[in-house]
């Protein structure tokens, strides 16, 4: 029983070590913005070309699309919504919501889900979708322009209705154009 407990114990340590070792080398990525994104978008065209080769798994390739659509509008989305600032006014609490007039105090646009968490979620969806198109149960047989269509259209729509919110609430969730501290 002794012999058993102490092999548990042998392979927690194991387990724990790899888990750390892998925390520690996605961690030493976070300065590399560009090279992250450069990977990211080589494994979807790598993702994309292998689907257009088998012609088949596109019900994969949806449901990828949609999730990637789901992060970038979080990505995009402010994290304290100014639509809701009425039921936060009433709770008294008005920590990062965005300016709605000239004289409101300015402060930052925090975002709902920042990058580099939205850069391992969707490294990590397409990598699963990438092992999902190597087993045949995942090819589910389907009319694929019909999902290309839905898609767009989709996107379209949620498009429409996150740039009507940054218009009505005056915000611009990219950074480049303005003005940085220190900068010349």
């Amino acid at each position: 029983m002794e012999a058993i407990k102490q092999k548990i114990l042998t392979v927690r340590e194991h387990a724990s070590l790899v888990v750390r070792t892998y925390r520690h080398w996605v961690d030493m990525t976070i300065p590399y913005r560009k090279r992250r994104w450069a990977a990211q978008t080589a494994l979807l065209c790598l993702f994309f070309f292998r689907i257009f080769y088998v012609k088949g798994w596109y019900i994969v390739c949806y449901t990828l699309g949609i999730y990637l659509l789901n992060l970038f509008l979080a990505f995009l989305t402010p994290k304290f919504d100014p639509s809701l600032e009425q039921a936060m006014l009433e709770e008294e609490t008005e920590e990062g919501l965005l300016p709605t007039s000239k004289d409101d105090e300015f402060r930052p646009f925090i975002r709902r889900l920042p990058e580099f968490k939205f850069w391992y979620a969707s490294i990590k969806a397409t990598s699963i979708a990438m092992i999902t198109t190597f087993f045949r149960i995942f090819d589910v047989p389907v009319f694929w322009p019909i999902l290309v269509m839905y898609y767009i259209v989709l996107s379209f729509f949620c498009f429409r209705r996150q740039i009507q919110h940054m218009i009505k609430y005056r915000y611009v969730p990219f950074d480049f154009g303005k003005k940085r501290f220190g900068s010349k």
